[in-house]
């Protein structure tokens, strides 16, 4: 998989980005139960219609303005399987968030990746740390909207309003029943959604992104399990995402979960300024076989 992993670097950089994270990461309704059926009324007065309430969860984490966000992405693909975990906080009104990153060991266990600083913007995406030959005090830009995952793989973690945008495209959901996350009680609902209509629905910000995840995944059906609060406001979310590897070893399986917290939490989020931006070659990483890595620079030239 580390091979995988180093030549989805290389098709990012061709493609007109760097790699987005150090060391190479990168209807019917369901099980029988009616949509709008025997799903809501377990559902209890006021809950609604599942795929309604889950379409427009989204809207209930702008109205709530901000949160805490602990992620976690688990890929597996050829038997091996890693975990990219993140933490940090997200302005769902100003679409901004600042998460940090910590990548897995390598595969001996010896040696360990520096936490990578995410800055995520309405179609953008800053790092910070991102090694391979950049310098400490540059930040690398990436268009999600150029990566065929529209970075809500790549990064190594969903942005949290991208993640809950998914669920504009809820085609089939049911409602399992009440549970408590970290002390709040929840609603869990489970469900698919399709990438193309979240697309279609989504705010400005992710439109183009979520598109572009819609032509690059295996499939562009999402299935999901969510879990609300009685505000409707997206606790947490677990997406599994599917797509081909390019390789004889089968599709990526991924697994991104959002948790959400701490509503209404102080967001300070500064972009780069122009002259922060790292513009010049990614330099290949070790164990890369020499000129078989990224040769273009961060905005996609020589």
């Amino acid at each position: 998989m580390v091979g995988w992993l180093r030549a989805r670097e290389r098709r990012v950089a061709r493609a007109g980005g760097p790699l987005v994270l150090a060391g190479g990461l990168v209807g019917a309704c369901l099980a029988g139960s009616a949509c709008s059926g025997q799903g809501a009324a377990a559902q209890g007065p006021g809950a609604g219609d599942p795929v309604v309430v889950l379409q427009g969860s989204a809207d209930r984490l702008v109205a709530a303005g901000s949160a805490k966000a602990r992620t976690a992405m688990e890929m597996a693909s050829g038997g091996t399987r890693v975990t990219i975990r993140g933490e940090g906080v997200y302005d769902f009104t100003e679409r901004l968030g600042r998460l940090k990153v910590r990548l897995p060991q390598d595969p001996a266990g010896t040696s360990e990746h520096r936490p990578i600083t995410e800055l995520l913007a309405p179609g953008a995406l800053y790092m910070k740390n991102r090694g391979a030959g950049v310098p400490d005090d540059k930040w690398v830009r990436v268009d999600t909207a150029s990566l065929t995952d529209g970075n809500l793989v790549t990064g190594g973690a969903t942005d949290p309003l991208a993640a809950a945008e998914v669920l504009r495209g809820t085609r089939t959901a049911r409602y399992v029943g009440r549970t408590e996350l970290a002390g709040t009680a929840v609603r869990h609902y489970r469900g698919t959604a399709d990438l193309a209509r979240a697309a279609r629905e989504a705010s400005d910000g992710n439109r183009k992104a979520l598109a572009a995840a819609a032509e690059g995944f295996a499939t562009a059906e999402v299935p999901f399990d969510a879990y609300l609060d009685d505000e409707g406001r997206i606790r947490k979310l677990r997406h599994r995402f599917s797509f081909s590897n390019g390789r004889d070893e089968g599709d990526v399986a991924v697994a991104s979960t959002t948790l959400l917290y701490d509503f209404g939490a102080a967001v300070r989020v500064r972009l780069p300024e122009d002259r922060d931006i790292y513009a010049g070659r990614i330099a290949a990483e070790p164990g890369e076989v020499p000129g078989d890595g990224p040769g273009e620079g961060a905005d996609g030239k020589n």
